[in-house]
């Protein structure tokens, strides 16, 4: 979305692009040690195959639950359910959490949601 006078005005507190950098690098690694320890050729989250994404990217209850009304609401299809997974995962990733949230699940949903609305524009 677009920035208002107020976001610009205020004082910067967001992440440094260094540390923004680490998470990444950090959140790479930790996807490339997950795939190798499964025997998997896929290094990162987005080269993760279907069935290979659902068992890495296993949602908490809540999420599963959100993920399920999401999928029916927004009529999901299989290409878009698992794309939605692997956003989360590595949403998951970059905050370094084991398990993937409804917050990691929201988050990933909202942006699918966003990328809907810039192409109806």
């Amino acid at each position: 979305p677009a920035l208002s006078a107020v976001d610009l005005i205020r004082p910067d507190t967001a992440e440094s692009s260094a540390a923004v950098a680490a998470r990444v690098l950090a959140a790479r690694q930790i996807q490339s040690a997950r795939y190798m320890a499964l025997g998997s050729t896929a290094r990162t989250n987005a080269q993760a195959g279907p069935r290979l994404i659902e068992e890495v990217a296993r949602p908490d209850r809540a999420g599963l639950d959100l993920l399920q009304g999401a999928a029916e609401t927004l009529r999901l299809s299989a290409r878009g359910y698992h794309r939605v997974l692997k956003v989360a995962r590595t949403l998951a990733d970059l905050d370094g959490e084991e398990t993937v949230s409804r917050m990691h699940l929201a988050e990933a949903l909202s942006y699918r949601g966003a990328a809907l609305d810039r192409q109806a524009a």
